[in-house]
């Protein structure tokens, strides 16, 4: 059996599950690098997936903790639009991926991690990077760290 060495993704095995919102927590500890957070507006932020499906996964999130879409207020709905679109403008210049899955998953039985608090999901993609081992053995392989992924797109934003 050949064995696919990636040690950088102990965070994801020994990972126990956080107490409380990702969301809410990660944004009121002060320490942006260490919780991948890559811009701060007045409503809401982008941050990092640190469980990423492709190299550059980012996430656009308010600050208030809701899980509605229809509640969202004007300003938080338009600053998220506004960080999408620099977030896919960040990724093409920085990534050059070939195209993106962009959207949110409202509810548990859409996929949603975190259904009370919701969040735009951006993950770029690339031609071909659906290969064997995510249909074959249920793996999908991230090539850059996490570390190295927030150092490159931090410079870009805003």
């Amino acid at each position: 059996m050949d064995k696919l060495w990636a040690p950088w993704r102990s965070k994801y095995i020994l990972h126990t599950e956080e107490e409380g919102c990702i969301f809410c927590k990660k944004t009121q500890e002060n320490k942006d690098r260490e919780n991948y957070i890559l811009k701060r507006g007045k409503f809401s932020f982008v941050m990092m997936n640190i469980y990423p499906y492709n190299n550059g996964h980012l996430m656009v999130a308010p600050y208030r903790h809701i899980g509605d879409m229809q509640k969202l207020r004007e300003e938080e709905l338009l600053e998220m639009g506004k960080f999408a679109q620099e977030s896919i403008g960040v990724l093409k210049q920085t990534m050059h991926p070939d195209g993106f899955n962009v959207g949110m998953n409202l509810g548990r039985v859409a996929g949603a991690g975190f259904e009370s608090h919701l969040h735009i999901h951006i993950v770029p993609r690339w031609n071909g990077d659906t290969n064997f081992m995510p249909v074959i053995s249920d793996t999908k392989v991230v090539p850059i760290s996490l570390d190295e992924a927030y150092k490159i797109l931090k410079e870009k934003f805003k």
